[in-house]
């Protein structure tokens, strides 16, 4: 057990019958106090099948399910760790003929097909891609496809977290707007495009997570015999990151906690940074009304002096109020400067390789930025690699075609697959066989010059090639590609299998074996097992709805294509190598919610710390429970968004910081342009302060 202070142990052991609301800045051993007391209650001999783990988002879940998953746990029923959007799935998979006809499905006799993210993605592509190309719907929206795709599917999750008819976003939208009356046009081309979607998933029984939220607040909460269900099953709750949650299920929890025997409700003072994906702090702080006890930490385990006196002289600065006493913040926080940017990527792998030379573990060494684009990332990485530092990455938003293990799984796939009709190029091809033979770029270059047709879509074999050149890809070489190009062979004369089971089955006879690119590569063979989930459930989700004449496997890759994006795979949080540094987008590392003995923030000139990504077909703050309707969202607004936001997240940060964080600037950032954003007039003025 943790060393745990007098008030942690009040909270852990207070009686079975209380229901107590907690909140504390981060680092004050909130998480800590909540996975201590599920212990203590089944220590007490409370059945584990009757306590209901409670999260905005699976990924919080982690320091419970090590306690959950550990070899000294109680033995007996499980805890449930669920979501509101995994409690509301579980309830219409449960009671489906309860809400089905209720709901207005067209077949309430036939079971449900529920949608992920990508799934969902791929129906929208399939109604909307037509009004696009056809009819001439968001003209002047200059987005890619899938960012379209996905801010309509966004519209229809909020009014669903709200709690506002799916069918008055565009009015909604549209009151909130002052300006180019094209942008009014974009805002019920995007209502037109949520109501025909909403109507195709009635139609096809399809569940999206907005259309499964309904029906759990509107349908099967209302009615006795589903509520009674869950009433009855969990009897303790443990609700940690409440701040973090969505509106509608903080009232499902207002009227469920009398219900329960005891309830510990834990809030982060300072969060509240999924409010752009509908986290709503002031429902949440709400709740508290709803307990007995309110109890407050205020002592951190976490941050140092120093760095509590840096975040809060920075947040004074961010929110343009007077710095009070800056104190010894200048000992937490080092400028790395340079005149290019490559010069600083440099420098702080530099100053990483000081850090692990000096002792730091590589895991309480973080790289942050506002926004991880492929070409950062693989900067980054790339040096990493030279420095031989371990480094792992995480990225939600990173899209699985965007992998190379994935990229090498699709390519040889399609080459298994003729029918398909998908052609890979020689360099797909060559980078491929890199990957999949082991072996370097230019022999694998050479082989695929020698033996691919792009025509016929074959690979011929290694005897063909005449033997100098068999001696210069090596034999060993042609060893592994000739058993590889004979499995794919004969997979072509056989029955196709469905496209999940192919990449099993071609993963674990080929390209898992000694030798081959994915036998030793863990982080690959973690891509590998995320697209074989995804092609999964693709395929669950299609198979009811899709034409028999069209195939599965064409129609994922197709989807990969357009853009759509991976749904975030719990595996990849959770399988990593945690003993390395971790490079990851700054909201990212905030919702692993754990911390860092050093950060390192790259760019704090760049305005991508405090300015949200362009949405031209929603609005976050509009498609609010507070938004007064009818008010015009005015460039004020955007202002005072853009200072709370980047207090939220620079006093996040730093609550998560245990010594010091790194500045990483050039006078030219990555685009070559000079950048002064306000972070970094914040950080100004703090060094001001201190001056003075």
């Amino acid at each position: 057990m943790p060393s745990l202070s007098l008030l942690q142990r009040q909270i852990i052991e207070s009686p079975l019958d209380s229901r107590l609301f907690v909140s504390g800045v981060t680092g004050t051993g909130k998480t800590t106090a909540g996975v201590e007391r599920i212990h203590f209650l089944l220590e007490q001999g409370i059945p584990a099948d009757s306590i209901l783990l409670l999260t905005p988002q699976r990924t919080l879940q982690e320091p419970y399910l090590d306690l959950l998953e550990s070899p000294n746990r109680m033995a007996g029923g499980e805890v449930t760790p669920a979501t509101i959007g995994g409690l509301a799935r579980r309830m219409c998979d449960l009671f489906w003929s309860l809400a089905a006809e209720k709901a207005g499905f067209r077949n309430p006799d036939q079971p449900p097909i529920f949608l992920t993210l990508e799934t969902a993605q791929y129906y929208m592509a399939h109604l909307v891609r037509p009004l696009i190309e056809e009819r001439g719907y968001f003209e002047s929206v200059t987005i890619n496809r899938n960012r379209l795709y996905s801010q309509i599917i966004d519209n229809l999750n909020k009014a669903a977290i709200v709690g506002f008819p799916h069918t008055e976003i565009g009015a909604r939208l549209d009151s909130a707007w002052f300006g180019d009356p094209a942008q009014r046009r974009i805002y019920a081309d995007a209502q037109e495009c949520a109501n025909l979607f909403r109507q195709y998933c009635l139609d096809h029984n399809l569940l999206d997570f907005s259309l499964q939220l309904e029906i759990f607040t509107n349908i099967l909460w209302r009615d006795e015999r589903s509520r009674s269900y869950l009433t009855q099953t969990y009897r303790h709750l443990i609700y940690d990151n409440v701040e973090e949650d969505v509106t509608s299920s903080h009232d499902i929890v207002h009227e469920w906690l009398a219900e329960f025997d005891s309830a510990l409700l834990l809030y982060d003072q300072a969060a509240g940074y999924r409010k752009f994906l509908g986290g709503d702090p002031e429902s949440g702080l709400a709740l508290s009304r709803d307990c007995d006890q309110v109890i407050e930490l205020n002592e951190s385990f976490v941050s140092s002096e120093n760095i509590i006196q840096l975040s809060n002289a920075l947040v004074s600065a961010v929110t343009e109020q007077e710095i009070m006493e800056a104190g010894e913040s200048a000992s937490a926080m080092e400028f790395i400067m340079t005149h290019f940017h490559p010069e600083m990527l440099d420098e702080v792998v530099e100053r990483i390789r000081s850090l692990l030379e000096a002792g730091t573990p590589p895991s309480e060494i973080v790289i942050l930025a506002p926004y991880l684009s492929d070409s950062l990332r693989f900067s980054i990485t790339n040096r990493l690699n030279i420095a031989e530092i371990p480094w792992r990455s995480n990225r939600p938003s990173r899209s699985l075609r965007d992998e190379t293990a994935s990229k090498t799984l699709l390519t040889l796939a399609a080459l298994a697959h003729p029918h398909w009709n998908v052609q890979p190029n020689k360099f797909d091809v060559s980078h491929a066989l890199m990957f999949a033979l082991g072996t370097d770029l230019i022999r694998a270059q050479l082989l695929t010059d020698i033996v691919y047709s792009q025509r016929e879509l074959r690979l011929s074999a290694f005897d063909i090639i005449k033997p100098e050149t068999q001696e210069r890809i090596t034999y060993s070489l042609g060893s592994r590609y000739t058993l590889l190009r004979e499995w794919i062979e004969n997979y072509r004369a056989s029955e196709p299998l469905p496209f999940d089971f192919f990449l099993r089955k071609f993963f674990g006879e080929v390209l898992s074996q000694p030798e081959y690119g994915f036998h030793s590569d863990l982080d690959s063979v973690r891509i590998a097992a995320s697209l074989v989930e995804s092609v999964k459930k693709f395929r669950n989700a299609m198979e009811p709805a899709l034409e028999n004449d069209m195939d599965l496997g064409v129609e994922y890759i197709t989807m990969l294509q357009d853009g759509v994006i991976a749904a975030q795979y719990l595996e990849s949080w959770r399988s990593e190598d945690k003993d390395a540094v971790l490079v990851a987008p700054a909201y990212t590392f905030l919702m692993m919610n754990r911390p860092a003995a050093f950060q390192f923030w790259l760019d704090p000139g760049s305005d991508g710390w405090s300015q949200r990504v362009s949405q031209p077909l929603t609005h976050p703050y509009v498609l609010s429970r507070y938004w007064e309707p009818g008010r015009i969202w005015q460039d004020s607004d955007e202002v005072e968004m853009e200072i709370e936001t980047l207090a939220r997240l620079t006093g996040g940060l730093l609550a998560r910081c245990r010594e010091k964080i790194f500045l990483a600037l050039s006078d030219l950032g990555a685009s070559g342009f000079e950048q002064r954003g306000k972070l970094l007039r914040a950080f100004q003025k703090v060094l001001q302060s201190q001056a003075g």
